[in-house]
């Protein structure tokens, strides 16, 4: 195991300047670019999340990956994800209840909580399964195409995390290539 010892104006640049903090975490990474070691997986997990977002509204897609990451504390996704979300139009009103949207459901249609309510089954799945009635809520709100959709994002977007957190991924950047 390696540490890693940052002086004093290093640390004091990194507390004016989050970029030079990026950096500094960035020149210390002592794991694995996924992307570059396993070429082949990346680029099927690259194909199956995009199989898995067509069809789907784009904000949509952008909220279950949100909620996911989310749940799996994985701040470089969330970051990423809550950027895209911005850029396409997605309201800070809306961003900023995402992890409370059971509180504001005003803020999201019933097709958009069901596929959180899903989001959150399938990303906790050990917890206690898919419950049947978030399922049938699902089912409900989405014909059966859409659900595979779904259910496919959220199966991607839990990869993408687990893979940006085993990897040691810094928030702030953005390494899709």
């Amino acid at each position: 195991m390696t540490t890693h010892t940052i002086d004093i104006a290093t640390a004091d640049a990194q507390a004016i300047d989050p970029a030079a903090a990026i950096a500094a975490a960035e020149a210390g990474r002592t794991r694995l670019d996924f992307g570059k070691s396993a070429r082949k997986a990346f680029r099927a997990l690259i194909g199956f999340d995009a199989a898995a977002r067509e069809g789907l509204d784009p904000a949509l897609v952008e909220l279950i990956q949100i909620r996911a990451s989310h749940l799996n504390h994985c701040a470089y996704c969330l970051h990423m994800h809550t950027n895209d979300a911005r850029k396409a139009g997605e309201s800070e009103d809306r961003l900023h209840m995402v992890p409370v949207w059971r509180e504001a459901r005003h803020f999201f249609t019933e097709k958009e909580q069901a596929a959180l309510a899903l989001t959150e089954a399938v990303t906790l799945v050990a917890d206690g399964g898919v419950p049947d009635g978030v399922y049938a809520e699902a089912a409900a709100r989405f014909d059966e195409q859409e659900l595979a959709q779904v259910l496919a994002l959220i199966l991607a977007i839990n990869t993408w995390n687990r893979v940006a957190l085993a990897t040691g991924k810094v928030a702030g950047t953005d390494e899709r290539r």
